[in-house]
């Protein structure tokens, strides 16, 4: 898959990291080097990995890169529900996160499935 820009996981990653870096302007200064860092890593890491394994010659790397994605959206969503126990940021904002967020999940399980092992 070299035109990755195409795929509607990378596209939906892509929303999740502009609505991530929208609610990591709202967290307290004092999560400047904690959750702040970490939300927007994590964000970050979803489509940019979908994006390194399509450049794989093998389904078996370009797995591997969806599985790091997947893992990345995982830990994204622990992170925001983090965010949400404490209070931070608009609700809006961390709910439509959380659902995009679980959206990509489902896709990428699917994707990979699509993709297979070979």
């Amino acid at each position: 898959m070299k035109n990755f820009k195409k795929l509607k996981i990378w596209q939906k990653g892509m929303e999740i990291v502009f609505r991530t870096y929208q609610l990591a302007k709202q967290l307290p200064s004092v999560e400047k080097y904690g959750l702040t860092i970490q939300i927007t890593k994590a964000a970050v890491s979803i489509p940019s990995n979908i994006a390194e394994g399509s450049a794989k010659t093998s389904k078996k790397d370009y797995k591997n890169y969806l599985e790091t994605s997947l893992g990345s959206a995982y830990e994204l969503e622990t992170q925001v529900l983090i965010i949400e126990m404490l209070g931070y940021g608009d609700k809006d904002i961390v709910s439509n996160l959380l659902k995009d967020v679980d959206e990509e999940q489902k896709m990428i399980h699917s994707f990979i499935k699509t993709v297979g092992d070979s």
